[in-house]
Parts: structure tokens; C-alpha cells; sequence
């Protein structure tokens, strides 16, 4: 299955209160838009395993903005690095309307990421999207997008987010950066996006942006989203709630493992750190979570490999190290007592040729 190829990248710009069929769908309902503004250029690069989710989620918000306003307020142009079609994590095909042109149009250029991006991400997009914010275009990324923006060397000093999932390895890649867990972020010239139905948090800030909070809500209501997440907010819900717990002991506690999860578990400091003893911090975790603080930190740092081996191509041994093991086989014993197979099994698309997307 391919998708329907979107407006080329020949077309001339559409003129204010020009309705071009492209970027213009029927529809029964009308925001009325001031004239004045010209539209807006988005340009998405979809690289090998994009997810899809993130991708429409970002785009459709444009569309209905264009419907709603019944004109053209946001063209978009979709391009791969070599102008072939691009499978997403989900399998599925989408034809672009060509490869990455040498300047882009001006406007905003987002890099779609997914799955794997310490493979699919290569070096020349980097330096591409380098070169396009350094002529002046807004650059960003979905999901993953912000390693080809860590590789074009523009994230430092910068906020910036990406999936949290891919976090981790984030980290290992890039160690001098730190993103943040927000849907979004937007930093000067420069935007990112958690991914997944963030994207619309995205595009629907954009369009409050250029064209006002009335057609903005107007989206929100058309896309059937209760509401539009601003920049500052989280991509998941508290520590608390996902423990399920109200206790700020154990919160407090759960904090202090995650954020030392690299150093291994110190049930003193841990304790120390929740202002409670060794004894109560054991028995707190036990009534609240079921689990002793030793098992809790355990959990957190296999869940921690497991991602790694998912999401980078880090070795076993710099995995383990990254998770608090002394090394390898301490690990990948404690990993199959947990997961019932060796890390081996874990890592990512073993079976795939490293030169069919190798950097380039």
C-alpha cells in the first residue's frame, strides 16, 4: 500500500485568498481568516521508519486549518534523502513528491523520526538541515527528528525534546545535550516534538501562531481533541501516578533510583534521600508498591537495557555499563532472569544489513 503523493515541490506559492484543490479540502464549516499573511511552507523529510503517527498528527492540523479558512494558510511539501518512497515503523509506504531539495522553501523544515535513529539518521541529513537553518529556515524535528538536529551540531544550549522512550540512548549518543520531556519545545528557530499525537500539540501552537487562537480552538474541535497541550507540559503523567501512590516518600525515593540508575542501587542514600530509614524506606515500598527498593531499581534498570538495545547500536557491554552493571554477564544474567531470553535477542533489527542504512 502507498499513500497518495502530496503536492509537488514545482508549484508556485498560492496567493492570499487563492483555493488551491491540493491543499484545500471541501467542507461545511468556516473560521474566517483576515487576509494579509502569506502562507506557510511546511516541509516534512520522512527518513526509513518514521512514525507515522507523529507525522499525520503534525500534518493534519494544517489541513483543517486550510479547510476551515477555506484558502491556502499552510502548504507542505513531503521528500525522503534520495526522492523514493519511505516505509514507517508501521510498514506502510508513503510516496514523497521528491529528495531533499539542496535550499529549501521558505517556511519550516521537521525531520520525522521513529524507530532505531542511531541507524536511519545519517550524517548528511545533519548537515542538511544545518545548512537550512543557517539560511535562515525554522528547522525541527517529530519524534526522533532531534538526532538529525544533534548531528547537525545546532542543539547546543538549546531546548529541545523527543520521545521519551528514546531518551536513553539519547543520552549515550549525545552526551554534552539534555532534552526535556515535553510535548514540544520551541527555541527561537528551532522546534521539536515528543511524537504521537504531539504533533498536533505542535501544529496547533503553530497555528495560534501565525493565525490566531480562534481558528486554532477551531482545529482543535474539528481533530475531536478535548484540548491542546502547551509547550511546558509533560509527555506522561507524574512519578505518582504512575506508581499509583500518594505517598512522597516513596515518590521522593523513586526519584533519587531513576536519577542515580547509572550509579547502581544505594538503599542508604535512597533512604537518606526520602528523610526516612533503611527499615522504613523497605517497608513503604512493600505496602505501596509491592516490591522492596532493591527489585524496584533492579526493574528500572533492565527496562533501561531493554530500550537501549532496542533503540541504539550500543554494545552489550556499554549497555550494561549505562545501567549500572559491572559488566556484561552480570547483566545478561539478571536480563534473562527477567525477560526469559539473552540481550542478544533485544537488539535492534539484528537481521537488517548495516550498509542498507548505513551513514551517508
Amino acid at each position: 500500500m502507498t499513500t497518495q503523493r502530496s503536492a509537488g515541490f514545482g508549484g508556485s506559492p498560492a496567493k492570499g485568498g487563492e483555493t488551491d484543490s491540493r491543499f484545500v479540502a471541501p467542507g461545511a464549516a468556516h473560521v474566517p481568516v483576515p487576509e494579509g499573511r502569506g502562507p506557510v511552507t511546511v516541509t516534512f523529510v520522512l527518513v526509513p521508519r518514521f512514525t507515522m503517527l507523529a507525522f499525520t498528527s503534525a500534518l493534519e492540523p494544517f489541513r483543517v486549518a486550510n479547510q476551515l479558512a477555506g484558502r491556502v494558510l499552510f502548504r507542505w511539501h513531503v521528500c525522503s534523502l534520495d526522492g523514493q518512497p519511505v516505509s514507517s515503523s508501521n510498514g506502510i509506504p508513503v510516496l514523497p513528491d521528491g529528495k531533499l531539495p539542496d535550499v529549501a522553501e521558505p517556511g519550516c523544515v521537521l525531520i520525522c523520526g521513529g524507530v532505531t535513529p542511531d541507524v536511519t539518521m545519517r550524517p548528511a541529513l545533519g548537515s542538511w538541515i544545518r545548512a537550512q537553518w543557517r539560511r535562515g529556515r525554522t528547522v525541527g524535528g517529530l519524534c526522533t527528528g532531534a538526532y538529525a538536529l544533534a548531528r547537525g551540531g545546532i542543539l547546543e544550549g538549546r531546548r529541545f525534546t523527543l520521545h521519551w522512550e528514546n531518551i536513553p540512548g539519547f543520552r549515550e549518543t549525545f552526551p554534552g545535550l539534555e532534552p526535556v520531556r515535553q510535548v514540544f519545545c520551541l527555541d527561537d528557530r528551532i522546534i521539536t516534538c515528543a511524537g504521537g499525537v504531539a504533533g498536533a500539540d505542535l501544529a496547533l501552537n503553530l497555528i495560534a501562531t501565525h493565525f490566531g487562537t480562534t481558528l486554532s480552538r477551531a482545529v482543535m474541535e474539528m481533530c475531536l481533541l478535548s484540548s491542546s497541550r502547551r509547550e511546558g507540559e509533560v509527555q506522561f503523567t507524574s512519578l505518582a501516578s504512575r506508581l499509583a501512590t500518594r505517598n512522597m516518600t516513596v515518590v521522593r525515593a523513586a526519584e533519587h533510583i531513576e536519577a542515580e540508575i547509572e550509579n547502581g542501587f544505594d538503599l542508604e542514600g535512597c533512604a537518606r534521600h526520602a528523610g526516612v530509614t533503611r527499615r522504613q524506606i523497605q517497608r513503604l515500598f512493600r505496602q505501596h508498591l509491592g516490591m522492596t527498593p532493591q527489585q524496584y531499581a533492579a526493574d528500572l534498570r533492565l527496562q533501561r537495557g531493554r530500550i537501549l538495545l532496542a533503540e541504539t547500536d550500543m554494545s552489550i557491554l556499554d549497555i550494561a555499563i549505562a545501567c549500572g552493571y559491572s559488566s556484561r554477564s552480570a547483566f545478561s544474567k539478571a536480563f534473562r532472569a527477567k525477560f526469559g531470553a539473552a540481550p542478544q535477542v533485544h537488539l535492534a533489527f539484528p537481521n537488517v544489513h548495516r550498509t542498507e542504512l548505513a551513514p551517508g
